[in-house]
């Protein structure tokens, strides 16, 4: 099973949220501490927010915050919403893109590809975004996703020396 882009956003973006749930974040920020593309962000902020898992504000004292408790947000259900497609393969006979295998009336590989995502499926499901952000793990978490001071002591280097 392999998740888009779009997902991995998504959770990088709920994990770094769950983080800094004290205060207000930026996508600027999230980009930047995820070396990661402010374009491709906007649309998954805008997705996370319709879903209702983030209250985004613009302006002064807007920015982003999560919508729930990180207890309340299961990552089976980030992902259920962010996938397009969670069908593993494309093998029914009336397949709109003509992919049809001529074992598909009798193979297993179907029902077995499909027990193992509902395995996949199920832990996830049993998986909420506090359980990701243990509080013991919290403090050496922040010290590798740096806030909006480290940010500015990474950057000022850069700025002196050009």
């Amino acid at each position: 099973m392999r998740l888009t882009l779009h997902t991995d956003y998504a959770l990088r973006t709920l994990l770094y949220m769950g983080l800094h749930a004290d205060r207000r974040v930026s996508i600027h920020e999230i980009a930047s501490a995820y070396d990661i593309s402010e374009n491709h962000l906007v649309k998954v902020i805008h997705r996370l927010s319709r879903l209702g898992l983030v209250d985004a504000r613009r302006g002064r004292g807007g920015g982003l915050v999560l919508a729930h408790a990180p207890e309340d947000i299961r990552i089976g259900d980030v992902v259920r919403q962010t996938e397009d497609d969670l069908q593993l393969v494309h093998c029914e006979p009336s397949h709109p893109e003509g992919n049809c295998c001529i074992l598909s009336d009798m193979c297993k590989l179907r029902g077995v590809l499909s027990t193992a995502l509902g395995a996949f499926m199920s832990v996830l499901d049993g998986t909420t975004l506090a359980d990701l952000l243990p509080a013991h793990e919290r403090p050496h978490l922040l010290s590798r996703l740096p806030g909006p001071s480290q940010m500015q002591q990474v950057q000022q280097p850069l700025a002196k020396s050009a």
